[in-house]
C-alpha cells in the first residue's frame, strides 16, 4: 500500500511515537522511510550569530536522528535521514512533495500548550495543507 513514508521527528514523546509508527508501517509494507527533523532559524540577529545558532541546532538535530538509526537497522528498513532549516510544517510538506511520499506521519503534540496556542500545531498545519494522506499519532 505504501512505498514511501515521511515522518516528522522532533525528539518529543509525540515525535517518538510517530517515528515508531512510521517505522512499523515501513517494515510492514516494505516502504522507504524518510525521517525529517527541522531546525527553526532564529527570528532576529546578525548573520554571524544566526549562522552559529543554525549550525548548533543542526548538530543537535543530527544527534537526534543518530539515536534512531539502530531501530531502523533492526527492522531492516531503507531509511533516509535529513535535517532541514525552516518552518516545520512547510518543510514536512516540501519534503513529502520532493520525495513523492505516499504518507506523512506526525505526532500530535511536540511543543508546549502555550506555544501551540500562539503558533498553531505543526500537525494541524500539515493536515490542513498537505495534498496527500497524513497520519497524526497520539
Amino acid at each position: 500500500m505504501y512505498t514511501k513514508i515521511l515522518v516528522g521527528y522532533d525528539g518529543s514523546e509525540a515525535g517518538k511515537k510517530a517515528f515508531e509508527t512510521a517505522l512499523e508501517l515501513a517494515a510492514t509494507h516494505g516502504a522507504e522511510l524518510y525521517v525529517l527533523t527541522v531546525c527553526r532559524p532564529p527570528e532576529i540577529g546578525d548573520d554571524v550569530e544566526t549562522e552559529a545558532v543554525i549550525e548548533n541546532s543542526r548538530r543537535y538535530h543530527r544527534g537526534l536522528l543518530a539515536e534512531l538509526k539502530p531501530a531502523v537497522s533492526a527492522k531492516r528498513v531503507k531509511a533516509h535521514f535529513e535535517v532541514a532549516v525552516g518552518h516545520p510544517a512547510e518543510q514536512i510538506i516540501y519534503d513529502a512533495d520532493r520525495h513523492g511520499v505516499d504518507l506523512i506521519v506526525v505526532g500530535d503534540r511536540g511543543r508546549s500548550t502555550f506555544a501551540r496556542l500562539l503558533l498553531g500545531s505543526v500537525s494541524k498545519q500539515v493536515v490542513q495543507y498537505a495534498d496527500r494522506p497524513v497520519m497524526v499519532v497520539r
